[in-house]
C-alpha cells in the first residue's frame, strides 16, 4: 500500500477550493432585493469572512489537538458522545457534501455550455463526477497533483475577472460610507437570513479539519491551511462582489441568480455573458475535487469506528477509501438524476449550522473539561474568537427558525435521523470512548 501525506500548500488549495464555488456568483442578487444599502452589502461580505475565520482558528485546536480523519464527526464524538459525532458525520455523508458536489457539477455543465453547446449538460454533469472521482481513486498523489492544477487555474481566472472588473468596467455608483439608518439594516431579520446565504458561500473554511491525519506536519500545516486559505478567501470575495456592483447597475442584479454572468457582459462587452461562464466553469472543476476528497474521508473515519459499516471504509492499494469515494459519487449521480436535492439544501443549511456551532461549543468544553490536553497551536484571543462565533452563529439559526420555520424544523429532523442510524449501528461498533 502506498503511503502518503500532502503538502501544508495542498492543504491550503482544499480551503480555498472548497470554499469558492457557486454561492459567491449568485447570491448577490437576492441580497440586494432586501438591503438597499452598499455599505450593508459589503459588511455581509466582511462579517461573513471574519466568522469564518473566527470557526476556522477554533477548528484549527481542535484539529491539531484531536488528530484523526472525519472533522466534526470525529471532534464531537470525542468532546461529547459517539452518538453526537455519528449524527454531525451522518449529516456531512448523506447531504452535507454530496448536494454541494451536485449542485457545483450541474452548474458547471450548465456554464460549460458555451464551450460545447450540442453537449448535454447532464452529461456535462455526471463526466464531471466521475473523471474526478477516477482521478481521486488512483491515488493521493495524483489527486494532490489534480488539485492544486485545478485550484490555481480557479484562482488566476477569477483574479482575472476582478482586474478587468477594476479597470475596464464603466463604475456604477456606489456608497460604501455608511450612512445613519445602515446599522439598523444590519441589525434587521434579512440581513440575517442574508448571512446564512453568505455563510453558504463560505462553508468549505474548516475543509483542512476533516483530513488532518493526511497532511504532513499537521500541527503546523493544518492551522496554516485554514487560517491562510479562509483569510484569502475572505479577501478575494469581497473584491469579487465589489466588482459586481461597480460593474453592473443594481436593478439589472436585483432577483438575479446569475450576477456573474450579468456583470461580466458589462466587462467584456456582448461576449462577457460566454466568458465568465467558461471562467465559473472550470472553476468549479476544483470546487467537485476538493469536496469530493473531503467527504469520502468523513465516511472513512465513521465506517472505521462502526463494525456494521466496516464495508465502507475498505481502502484500495494506493490508500484511497475507494468504496467510501464510490458510495458518495452514487450519492452525488442519484441527486444529479433526481434534481430534489435543490430544496433539500436550504434545510440543510441548519443543520451545517447546528454542527459547527456543537463543534466549536465543543473548544470551550475540552479546555474546562481536559485543560492538560496537548495543544500543538491554540486559538488566538481565547475565549472571544469562540465566542463571537456561537453568539452569531445562534443568532443566525434563531433568525433562520423564525423567518425558514418550515426549512428550519426539516433540517433539525434530518439531523435526528443521524441518531436513529447510531443506534442501529452501534451495537457492533469498534470501541469509541
Amino acid at each position: 500500500m502506498t503511503e502518503t501525506k500532502i503538502s501544508g500548500v495542498t492543504a491550503t488549495n482544499i480551503v480555498v477550493a472548497n470554499m469558492i464555488g457557486t454561492g459567491v456568483f449568485v447570491s448577490l442578487g437576492f441580497q440586494v432585493i432586501a438591503i438597499r444599502s452598499d455599505f450593508a452589502i459589503m459588511a455581509l461580505w466582511l462579517i461573513g469572512g471574519l466568522l469564518s475565520l473566527c470557526g476556522a482558528l477554533c477548528y484549527a485546536e481542535l484539529a491539531v489537538a484531536l488528530p484523526r480523519l472525519g472533522g466534526e464527526y470525529n471532534f464531537l464524538s470525542r468532546i461529547y458522545h459517539p452518538a453526537v459525532g455519528f449524527m454531525a458525520g451522518w449529516i456531512s455523508i448523506s447531504i452535507g457534501f454530496p448536494a454541494p458536489i451536485a449542485i457545483a457539477a450541474m452548474a458547471f455543465g450548465k456554464y460549460f455550455l458555451g464551450m460545447t453547446p450540442s453537449v448535454s449538460p447532464l452529461f456535462l454533469s455526471l463526466m464531471l463526477v466521475w473523471i474526478v472521482t477516477v482521478i481521486h481513486l488512483i491515488g493521493l498523489r495524483v489527486g494532490e497533483k489534480f488539485q492544486n492544477i485545478a485550484t490555481v487555474i480557479k484562482i488566476a481566472l477569477i483574479l482575472g475577472l476582478i482586474i478587468a472588473g477594476i479597470f475596464f468596467s464603466q463604475k456604477q455608483p456606489l456608497q460604501l460610507a455608511p450612512q445613519p439608518n445602515d446599522f439598523g439594516v444590519m441589525l434587521s431579520g434579512p440581513f440575517a437570513v442574508s448571512l446564512i446565504y453568505v455563510m453558504y458561500s463560505y462553508s468549505g473554511w474548516n475543509a483542512a479539519s476533516y483530513i488532518t491525519a493526511e497532511v504532513r506536519r499537521p500541527e503546523r500545516n493544518v492551522p496554516w491551511a485554514l487560517l491562510v486559505g479562509t483569510a484569502f478567501v475572505t479577501v478575494l470575495y469581497i473584491l469579487l462582489n465589489w466588482v459586481f456592483l461597480i460593474a453592473a447597475p443594481v436593478s439589472e442584479l436585483s432577483g438575479q441568480p446569475q450576477v456573474g454572468l450579468i456583470a461580466g457582459q458589462h466587462i467584456f462587452g456582448p461576449i462577457g455573458g460566454v466568458l465568465t461562464s467558461d471562467l465559473i466553469s472550470l472553476g468549479l472543476v476544483a470546487s467537485v475535487s476538493a469536496m469530493s476528497w473531503i467527504g469520502s474521508r468523513v465516511t472513512k473515519s465513521m465506517a472505521d469506528d462502526f463494525s456494521r459499516l466496516r464495508f465502507f471504509g475498505r481502502v484500495n492499494q494506493q490508500g484511497t477509501p475507494h468504496v467510501a469515494m464510490l458510495l458518495q459519487a452514487l450519492i452525488v449521480t442519484a441527486l444529479i438524476l433526481t434534481g430534489s436535492f435543490e430544496a433539500v439544501l436550504v434545510y440543510t443549511q441548519f443543520s451545517l449550522l447546528l454542527s459547527s456551532f456543537l463543534t466549536v461549543l465543543g473548544l470551550i468544553v475540552l479546555r474546562i473539561r481536559q485543560p492538560d490536553l496537548p495543544r500543538p497551536y491554540r486559538v488566538w484571543a481565547y475565549p472571544i474568537t469562540p465566542l463571537i462565533f456561537l453568539i452569531v452563529t445562534l443568532g443566525m439559526m434563531v433568525h433562520a427558525v423564525q423567518e425558514r420555520t418550515v426549512e428550519s424544523l426539516l433540517g433539525l429532523a434530518t439531523a435526528l435521523f443521524g441518531l436513529v442510524i447510531y443506534y442501529f449501528a452501534a451495537p457492533s461498533r469498534a470501541g469509541l470512548v
